[in-house]
Parts: C-alpha cells; sequence; structure tokens
C-alpha cells in the first residue's frame, strides 16, 4: 500500500483561545472573594467611632502575627471579637489567649466618647494576663 506524503492545499493556523483554564481562574477567585467579604464586614458591623489621627505610612505588621480584638462602643458594651461579653467575662478569655504558644496582639476598638478610665480598665485586665502586645485602632484624616 503505497503512502502519499502530499501536504493538504490549504492549512489555517488555529486560532482560537482555549479561556477554560481562564474561567477556572477567575471562579476559584469570585469564591475566594465570597468568602472572605463577609468576614471583613463583620468585625466593621460594632458600630464604633474610632479616635482620629494624622495620616501617616503605615508599618507592616509580621505576618506570624495573630490578631485579637476587643471592642467597646459608646454605651460601653464589650466585644471580644463580634461576640458581646460582659467585663467579667473577658478575664477567662484573655488567660485562654494567655496560654496559647504565640498570644496574639490585642486590638483594641473604642469610641472616641468613652471615659479614658474605661480603656484603661480593659488594658489593666490584659495585662493582668501578661498579654503585653496591644494596639489601638484608629481612623486618619488626611
Amino acid at each position: 500500500m503505497a503512502r502519499t506524503f502530499r501536504r493538504r492545499a490549504q492549512q489555517h493556523p488555529i486560532s482560537e483561545l482555549n479561556v477554560t483554564n481562564l474561567i477556572d481562574v477567575a471562579f476559584t477567585l469570585l469564591i475566594i472573594f465570597m468568602i472572605a467579604t463577609p468576614l471583613i464586614q463583620q468585625e466593621q458591623s460594632i458600630q464604633v467611632n474610632l479616635p482620629t489621627e494624622s495620616k501617616r505610612a503605615q508599618e507592616t505588621p509580621d505576618k506570624d502575627l495573630t490578631f485579637q480584638t476587643i471592642s467597646i462602643d459608646k454605651r460601653g458594651r464589650y466585644f471580644f471579637g463580634n461576640t458581646p461579653v460582659e467585663f467579667a467575662e473577658l478575664g477567662p478569655r484573655l488567660s485562654e489567649l494567655a496560654r496559647r504558644p504565640k498570644p496574639p496582639v490585642i486590638r483594641i476598638r473604642a469610641d472616641f466618647s468613652l471615659q479614658y478610665q474605661q480603656i484603661v480598665r480593659l488594658m489593666d485586665e490584659i495585662k493582668k494576663h501578661e498579654l503585653t502586645k496591644i494596639t489601638f485602632d484608629t481612623q486618619t484624616v488626611e
């Protein structure tokens, strides 16, 4: 049986683009954003008017650090993360954080209209449990 080695009369380059992988990446990113957005909004759902500071370059936190937020709203209610708690309940929760091998940084989000004594009282409770890394959340003014 003889075989011919002739080319076809016309050969067209393949001009189609395979977008299946691109669609997979797009849907993956969409799912990540759908999961992450409610988590970001949960923390901001506690109504706190933060004190203001002048705008400056922000330091980038260490990637190994973990954070735990304690908020005080303008009525003086305490929130551990997003959970409302009484001040007496903070002690056991803080001691649990202190027992971790790498204790988290405590983020204090306090309303600017609060009496200074309430913030000092919270800081005193945090220091009782030997948690020494504390930051204060503020909002910037341009």
